[in-house]
């Protein structure tokens, strides 16, 4: 039986290469085909395509411009599906590229089944689609209970499966003592969002340096590559070198040890919850994109933690009014305030609560062979 996966980001490639490894466990024979990244290459074998390095981008503006690339890779996802004619494709986030190819499936004569797993955050920026989704999806896996709610009321057959974060992280969440001199800087995972936030993140090092001399900065960075391009924004913008060093691979570790964090809105934001680190949010994107976001986007909050406690429990920056003097006042608040780490601390424990379990790559996995196996 062969299984069709698209998954165009880091955070997709990880949850994906967690999905395939429950898949795998429970049938051995099932063969995955696809393009990911390099975890779910490791998993599948050479026949599936690690494109991550081209495919995520982040943006309006940026896809725009690449629109004929992406164009390209669309046509050639769909002879792809309709050549090893798989049993079930299963769509992993990235919603501008994969709901579109859900629809073009629908209006083949050779229906597979699609399940789409990370449900896209239509919720927060185009509601109406939910109902379009219905009619080209047979399952979605949420990773937050709210969203199941809200596609079952819609006719979109949802199930809650829990956050796979947790499992990829609760091996790593050990105690260790935190160091009062050190932030964590956690400007993204793709090069063109990092290259928007890391400068401003460097100019609030300045302003917290002159609060504290001793204080230093350890950035995160996801791959050698990215480390490369943070190393040259950093040659450029950093008054102080020697204060800031790039690790690769080190964010759980990084954000055991910070006192403080400055996290750029995504995933991280909810694994810094997870590590209970308290931080501030910083985003910043292309002014088109920003500005055509703010006609769809319906939401309060930017980030997960805030969306999910309905409130603002963690400080956010965007765009404009990401300015290094502020952003650098709210996170020296945090080191000096007790009572305010505390507090947000504590919303942490209670927002990762609502997670789950941590065990959703499996229950995810129990879904898609169930699924698999109903009538059609």
């Amino acid at each position: 039986m062969t299984l069709y996966f698209v998954a165009g980001e880091t955070s997709a490639d990880n949850h994906g290469a967690a999905l395939m490894s429950s898949l795998r466990r429970r049938d051995v024979g099932l063969s995955f085909i696809g393009r990911g990244g390099p975890q779910m290459r490791a998993i599948a074998g050479e026949r599936f395509k690690d494109w991550l390095g081209d495919a995520a981008v982040v943006g309006l503006w940026e896809v725009i411009r690449r629109y004929g690339y992406f164009r390209e890779q669309f046509r050639e996802t769909l002879e792809e599906i309709q050549e090893s004619k798989p049993e079930t494709v299963v769509l992993i986030d990235y919603p501008g590229f994969n709901l579109r190819l859900a629809h073009a499936l629908r209006r083949q004569s050779r229906q597979p089944k699609i399940i789409y797993y990370i449900s896209p955050q239509v919720w927060a920026w185009h509601r109406g689609r939910i109902k379009k989704m219905a009619r080209c999806l047979d399952l979605m896996l949420c990773i937050f209970p709210f969203e199941a709610d809200l596609y079952n009321k819609s006719g979109l057959r949802a199930i809650f499966v829990g956050h796979p974060m947790l499992e990829r992280l609760r091996s790593q969440r050990i105690d260790i003592k935190r160091d009062p001199n050190l932030v964590g800087l956690f400007p993204g995972s793709r090069l063109p969002e990092v290259r928007k936030i890391f400068p401003v993140m460097l100019e609030s090092v300045g302003g917290l340096r002159k609060q504290n001399r001793n204080m230093h900065f350890e950035v995160a960075a996801a791959s050698q590559e990215l480390a490369m391009g943070l190393n040259e924004i950093l040659d450029r913008h950093a008054r102080d070198r020697k204060v800031v060093q790039i690790k690769v691979g080190e964010t759980a570790a990084i954000m055991r040890r910070a006192f403080v964090g400055i996290v750029a809105s995504g995933s991280a934001t909810l694994e810094a919850a997870y590590f209970r680190l308290p931080f501030v949010l910083i985003y910043k994107v292309a002014w088109p994109t920003y500005l055509a976001a703010r006609l769809v986007v319906n939401v309060k909050y930017l980030g997960m933690p805030n969306v999910l406690a309905g409130r603002e429990v963690v400080p956010e920056f965007i765009q404009h009014q990401a300015k290094p003097e502020a952003i650098a006042k709210a996170v020296w608040q945090l080191m000096e305030n007790a009572d305010a780490r505390e507090r947000m601390i504590s919303e942490f424990d209670t927002i990762v609560g609502k997670l789950g379990v941590g065990e959703a790559s499996e229950k995810a996995a129990g879904a898609i062979v169930e699924e698999i196996g109903r009538s059609t």
